[in-house]
């Protein structure tokens, strides 16, 4: 797999596991390896929105996420909170694009002040140091001035702030189509080609099937 063709997605414990799902079938229908970061808090959410229990062990997970997106053979890749040693930790290898969808804010504090206690924080860190693309995805509301000022400081140093605010002028039917709209801005974030919403002003190949 080209370096250039490998994202990290880490799933933190604030709402929205649809984005999550959503956004990791799409990277893998784009044909990218994603590695998965997820905390233990966001196992937790996805028991209860989305009724499935996430394996604890990092290659369970992986084999579970791989057949629910119908992955290829090693194309999702999950690793533990405290694997120092996985590519993700390391400015040499990590991804240059990583999304962490949802986004706490307690992963937002933590990633802002490089408090790297956990792979997540330390694969965001790495990432604002290598100059490469993040983006963060909170899920939050009302926001604190807390919330407010962490996300001003990173959005200062490079990342991406992208609340999980969907619209409505492609007229949305169904809760997966309000999902849909978040994951394809962030797709179109990362330069990843998507069909799930178009973009303003061009007819949705997706509803004009319909």
């Amino acid at each position: 797999m080209k370096h250039d063709k490998q994202v990290t997605l880490a799933i933190t414990g604030a709402s929205g596991a649809p984005y999550a799902l959503t956004l990791l079938q799409s990277l893998v229908k784009a044909d990218y390896q994603v590695y998965v970061l997820i905390s233990s808090a966001a196992k937790v959410v996805f028991a209860t929105e989305e009724n499935v229990k996430i394996p604890s062990r990092p290659e369970d997970a992986a084999a579970f996420f791989t057949e629910h997106c119908g992955g290829k053979p090693d194309q999702i890749k999950v690793f533990g909170k405290e694997e120092w040693f996985s590519p993700v930790a390391s400015g040499s290898a990590a991804p240059a694009k990583m999304v962490v969808c949802p986004c706490s804010t307690g992963t937002l504090s933590a990633i802002s002040v490089g408090a790297s206690d956990n792979l997540i924080e330390r694969a965001a860190d790495v990432v604002l140091k290598e100059r490469g693309q993040l983006i963060l995805v909170p899920r939050e509301m009302p926001l604190s001035s807390i919330h407010l000022e962490n996300m001003l400081k990173l959005s200062q140093m490079g990342a991406t702030i992208m609340p999980a605010a969907p619209g409505f002028y492609h007229n949305p039917k169904t809760i997966d189509d309000l999902v849909d709209f978040v994951v394809a801005r962030i797709l179109d974030h990362l330069g990843i080609e998507q069909s799930l919403v178009a973009r303003w002003g061009y007819q949705s190949s997706k509803h004009s099937e319909e």
